[in-house]
This record gives structure tokens, C-alpha cells and sequence, in this order.
């Protein structure tokens, strides 16, 4: 039988929990008898099968696909013990999530039955006790070594998992990105703005590499590392490279959370061991499958989704029903586009985290108009996918800006504004979600100098724009997680609120199509229109 052991930090200190029974059956171990001395014999028992570990990333709600995941389990578990994990950022980023804070993919995943899983910063989006209730649910391990919960000082899940398969343990250590505690500050704190949880951030590496001692200490044969962190550099210098180079044990990295297609990459470790680190992308369109043979030899490959042509059918069932549980909601025709509204660029880069888009241009109007502000603003972020020419229903709104936010207004002087146009767009030309799409404004952008300059607003009365007022005051119209402290690099973080909680960002797109553009969204957004102009000096 496949066994779990759960290890967990009590008021006493770190001790190892009971063991649980998992649900996979598997054959006997063989054994062999070796000759150590003429008079005693010893029996030494060794791997039958090999183990293989299937894993994904950043999935946000491409619920389609777990079938074949799953499917892709079964397959393999003909021949070798099979497991399935997660790097995290699976509640949010799709329809199913959205309606439904989280519940319908939680329906999904525990149908898959995942051997472990880690936190990625999106699983914070519906704040920690939703989660919490949320992951309760999933009956599978959560795994975070770096969530704490500030009143009790505990760790809020257990630093990592040990799952046994044949004569063989597996430790899988979660770790999340600090950068969550900023881009989902809202999350932390209660109704009255005090901080309940954390995300530590300058020991990360040393309890990483605690966890990894004390698995070893329990018997752990190979220790694989479930990492939200990414391998790009961010304000908190926590990075997936750097993990591997300040820490030692550790057999595997499975990354997340920048979405990154790395089929098999090595980093040396503090020891100067080369250690395996991948990461599958997004929405599954890769599984990645890490292979450790009888031997102890690992490798690793990515697996298209679409070469996979089997499918479990308890999760298609699952899924399917939740598809039909959505259909009399998404279903709801809401009007038509003449053009698809984009948010990448030719070669499949975020042009909407990088430069203007017209799907950006089309959020920000709707803001701005519905709001009645004299500028509207969203991080490009937080419109996630592109929509197809022809009928729009609420099913491709949903999608388009799948978050649980709301439309808030706040008043800010001119010197703000420029102050959070400069901040956002210093990763250029790198993708950044912080990047502004914007209504009600126009600047240049000196990408190569990360300067901005001739900004200008619109005059509602004249309808021309004109210079900036620095010490002007001017009013925006975005999300809560934009003014939280998420979003913008925390600019607008302590500005005056003029307006709150007006509607969830989706049903002002929605009124806009619906009402200002009477359901139709013509030539005015076949392109971008040329609201932010890259300039060379």
C-alpha cells in the first residue's frame, strides 16, 4: 500500500505526525537475501518499480485538462508507482474559479487525488480563511514551510510531506513567494487592517533548509521541492536559483509561478551538486513527469497535454458536471466584437504586462466611464485572456478578468500618478503584471532609460488632453487589489478613497459593452490606441 506521513509543528516543537493510508494499491516489494558472513545472512529490500512523479504549475483553471493528468497517473501506474503535485496558483484565473471562489476546481483536484500540493500567490486571492476552508476540503497534503500565522506563530501547513512508495520516501517541501504578501496584502490582514498571517521572507532559504534536514533526519530517500517562487529576481530576492544555491539535499525543484516552459535545467546547490529544476508553464498545457528509476537515476521530461490520449473518467465526470453547473451562467450573451481583443503579442508574449493592447484599452474605458472618474487604470495582471471575434458571452468576460476584485476610486495628486507610471514600468522589456493599462491619460515611455514623460489628461469638458498638474488633483478608478497594496507596486496604496466596493471589475466591462457601447465593440478598439507611446533618446 501507498502510505503518507504527515509532519506537522505543535506547541512543543517539530514532531512527526501519524501515518494515513493512501488510496493507490501497489505489488510487493522484492526482496533479496545477501551473503554478509557464512554464519548470518541479512535481507535487504529494494525497489521493484520506479517512481514517477507527475507535477503541474500556474494551471488557473484550465479544468479541462486534469482528466488527462490524472489519465496520464493511471497510465502510468501499470509500471511504476505514480504520483501527482502541484506548484500551485490553481484556484484562480478561469470562469470556474471566479463564480465560484475556488469550490469547483477544489470539486476537481480532489477527484484527481493529488499526493501533495504547495500555495501559489493566487491561492491567497479569496484571503487566507477562504483558503484554509478551501484546502480543508481538497483531502490532499498542503505543504508551505514560509506561512505562519501570527497570532500562534505556527506554521499554517506542515513544512513538507513524506509519501512512501515501495521501500522508498518521499519528502515534498512547499514553498511560496514572499512577493504574495505584497501583491495580495489584502489577504493578510482582518476587517480591521491588522496583519493575522505572514509570509516570512529573509530566512526563507534557512527554513527550506530545515525542512530538508529534518525530512532526511525521518527517513526521506529523495526530497523534491514543490516552489511558487520563479526563477525571476523580485523585491524580495527570493528566487527558485537562488533556493538551490544556498541550500544542500535537495534532489528537485518543480517551479512555478512565472510561468516559465523549462523542460530540464541544472543548478548547482551549496555544495556545488547539480540539482534538476523544471517548471511545465501555464493552464497545463505541459505535465511534467520526474522520473526516479529502481536505481535512483532521476530524469524528467515535459509531456504535451496533447499527446496525452487518455483520461480518467471519474475526473471528465467531475468536470463535466461542473461545466454544466456554469453553463446557465457563462452561457449569457452580453454583445458582439468585431475584433479579438488581445492580450499577447504575435509570438505568444504578454503584450498586455509589456505595452498597450486593445483588450487593456477596452478595461480601462469601462472603468473610467463607469466609474465616472477622470482616469482609469488596470495592471495587466489582471486581465488574463484573449477574447475571439464574434459573440461575447459572460463566460469570455469572466475569463478576460477572472478575479474576485472591485471597482474602487481614489483621488491622488498629479506627482502620484507619474510616481506610479515610472515605478511600473522599470522591468521593461520584461513582462511585468504591474504594467498600466490605462483610460483618461497618455505618456511616453524611454524604456531603455525607464523614464516617463509627457504625460497628459484628458479634459472631459474639451475633450483634448493636456499636461499633467503635478500638484493637481486628479481621481482613478481601478481595483481594490490595485489600492491594497497588490497592485502598482503599492503606489496608491494610502491614498484618499473616494468610492468603494462599486461592483466587481467583470460587471463593469459587462455595463460598458452592454450600455455605452449598446452591446457591440467596433473599430475604436480594432488596435490600441496610442494611449502609451515608446519613444527612443
Amino acid at each position: 500500500m501507498k502510505s503518507i506521513f504527515h509532519y506537522s509543528l505543535l506547541a512543543a516543537g517539530l514532531i512527526s505526525a501519524a501515518t494515513l493510508t493512501g488510496c493507490k494499491s501497489s505489488k510487493k516489494t522484492a526482496e533479496k537475501t545477501v551473503e554478509k558472513t557464512p554464519e548470518k545472512q541479512v535481507v535487504v529490500k529494494t525497489q521493484d518499480k520506479s517512481i514517477v512523479i507527475l507535477y503541474e504549475n500556474d494551471v488557473h483553471c484550465a479544468i479541462d485538462n486534469y482528466a488527462k493528468l490524472a489519465g496520464l497517473r493511471d497510465a502510468v501506474s501499470d509500471t511504476a508507482y505514480a504520483a501527482i503535485v502541484s506548484s500551485g496558483d490553481f484556484l484562480q484565473g478561469g470562469t470556474a474559479g471566479a463564480i465560484s471562489k475556488g469550490k469547483y476546481i477544489v470539486d476537481i483536484m480532489k477527484s484527481v487525488e493529488y499526493d501533495a500540493v504547495t500555495l501559489g500567490n493566487h491561492e491567497f486571492d479569496y484571503k487566507v480563511p477562504q483558503m484554509i476552508s478551501l484546502l480543508n476540503y481538497l483531502a490532499a497534503p498542503v505543504t508551505c514551510v514560509n506561512l505562519k500565522d501570527k497570532k500562534t506563530g505556527r506554521n499554517v501547513y506542515v513544512p513538507f510531506v513524506l509519501r512512501k512508495y515501495g521501500v522508498k520516501t518521499v519528502a515534498f517541501i512547499g514553498v511560496t513567494t514572499p512577493t504574495a504578501r505584497y501583491t495580495e496584502e489584502y489577504a493578510f490582514l482582518d476587517k480591521d487592517g491588522n496583519e493575522t498571517y505572514e509570509l516570512s521572507e529573509k530566512n526563507v532559504y534557512e527554513l527550506l533548509q530545515n525542512a530538508v534536514d529534518k525530512a532526511r533526519s525521518l527517513g526521506a530517500n529523495y526530497v523534491i521541492v514543490l516552489s511558487h517562487v520563479g526563477e525571476d529576481d523580485n523585491n524580495t530576492h527570493i528566487e527558485s536559483h537562488g533556493m538551490i544555491a544556498n541550500t544542500v539535499g535537495i534532489d528537485a525543484v518543480l517551479d512555478g509561478h512565472t510561468h516559465s516552459v523549462v523542460p530540464t535545467q541544472y543548478v548547482p546547490n551549496k555544495a556545488g551538486v547539480n540539482v534538476l529544476i523544471s517548471q511545465t508553464g501555464t493552464k497545463l498545457a505541459n505535465v511534467g513527469k520526474l522520473c526516479i528509476d529502481k536505481n535512483g537515476f532521476i530524469t524528467n521530461e515535459l509531456v504535451p497535454i496533447t499527446a496525452i490520449n487518455k483520461e480518467n473518467a471519474t475526473v471528465r465526470h467531475t468536470t463535466d458536471s461542473i461545466k454544466a453547473l456554469a453553463q446557465n451562467f457563462t452561457s449569457k450573451h452580453v454583445g458582439t466584437s468585431d475584433y479579438k481583443l488581445r492580450i499577447l503579442d504575435d509570438k505568444g508574449n504578454q503584450q498586455i504586462r509589456m505595452a498597450e493592447t486593445n483588450a487593456g484599452d477596452l478595461v480601462a474605458d469601462a472603468f473610467r466611464i463607469i466609474v465616472g472618474s477622470n482616469i482609469g487604470m488596470t495592471n495587466g495582471g489582471g486581465v488574463r485572456s484573449e477574447v475571439n471575434a464574434g459573440e461575447l458571452k459572460m463566460g469570455d468576460i469572466i475569463d478576460l478578468l477572472p478575479y474576485d476584485n472591485y471597482l474602487y476610486e481614489v483621488e491622488v495628486e498629479g506627482s502620484t500618478i507619474a510616481l506610479l507610471l515610472t515605478k511600473c514600468i522599470q522591468n521593461l522589456p520584461l513582462e511585468d503584471g504591474d504594467f498600466p493599462q490605462v483610460s483618461g491619460i497618455k505618456f511616453d515611455i524611454n524604456a531603455a532609460a525607464h523614464q516617463v514623460s509627457n504625460i497628459k489628461i484628458l479634459n472631459p469638458t474639451t475633450n483634448q488632453y493636456e499636461p499633467i498638474k503635478m500638484n493637481g488633483l486628479y481621481t482613478i478608478a481601478t481595483t481594490d487589489y490595485c489600492i491594497t497594496g497588490g497592485g502598482f507596486r503599492g503606489v496608491l496604496k494610502d491614498s484618499k478613497v473616494t468610492k468603494t466596493g462599486l461592483m466587481i471589475y467583470s460587471e463593469a466591462l459587462v455595463e460598458y459593452i452592454s450600455n455605452n457601447l449598446n452591446g457591440h465593440i467596433g473599430k475604436e478598439y480594432a488596435e490600441p490606441q496610442g494611449r502609451i507611446n515608446f519613444i527612443k533618446k
